[in-house]
């Protein structure tokens, strides 16, 4: 075990490398389309109904399907990794984009009126009202979206771009079980450090929230 990691450890650096690349490029991508598409359609129950209803359709489109299917949408090569990036992004987007709705409408209708009455504008409103009360339910979302888009891009092998995921492709194809253990440390590694950093960045965004448990 110890050995055939030492002797691949290159390799496997890289693999991680690009599996991290993958998983939060697209998660990025998905938490700002999530919050533009949130800050806009939260205060319209309607609308918003029915984008959360299309939101969770588009969790339900199987991962594989996703890759197949986009370079056929828009033409890109199959064994681009830009296809992982894009298919994860959609999922991070519905993930997350209900999160940040349920986040901003549970801001307190008293503190948006004590805000209006400062004379604080719509827009600076949600900047520096809204969006830092809803951070605590929003990282929630967010921490979820991540992992499973860590778990995710291993999917991305069965097409040629996985990232650790082509360690599990090469155990099964040799018969041989040591790189798919390797490659399941690896990944659960990954995604505990991405929580980990998650959740450490929205206590640093969020202080008061520490300071009132102190309290």
């Amino acid at each position: 075990m110890i050995e055939w990691l030492v002797d691949n450890g290159a390799r496997v650096g890289g693999l991680a490398g690009l599996h991290a690349v993958l998983a939060l490029s697209s998660t990025f991508i998905g938490l700002v389309a999530a919050l533009a598409g949130g800050m806009l359609v939260a205060r319209s129950p309607r609308i918003s109904g029915v984008t959360l209803a299309l939101s969770g359709i588009l969790f339900t489109i199987p991962s594989l399907t996703l890759f197949i299917f986009i370079p056929i949408l828009f033409g890109t090569r199959i064994l681009d990794p830009i296809n992982i990036v894009i298919a994860l992004s959609i999922y991070a987007f519905a993930l997350i984009f209900g999160g940040v709705v349920e986040a901003l409408r549970s801001v307190p209708l008293e503190t948006r009126q004590a805000a209006e009455a400062m004379g604080i504008g719509r827009l600076r409103l949600l900047c520096t009202v809204e969006l830092p009360l809803a951070i605590p339910v929003i990282g929630a979302t967010l921490r979820v979206a991540a992992v499973s888009n860590v778990s995710l891009v291993s999917v991305g092998a069965l097409i040629g771009v996985g990232g650790l995921g082509d360690l599990f492709t090469e155990g099964f194809q040799r018969s041989y079980l040591v790189p798919i253990v390797w490659g399941i440390i690896c990944t659960v590694l990954l995604a505990l450090i991405v929580d980990v950093v998650i959740v450490r960045a929205e206590r640093m965004a969020t202080p008061w929230v520490k300071a009132g448990e102190r309290r």
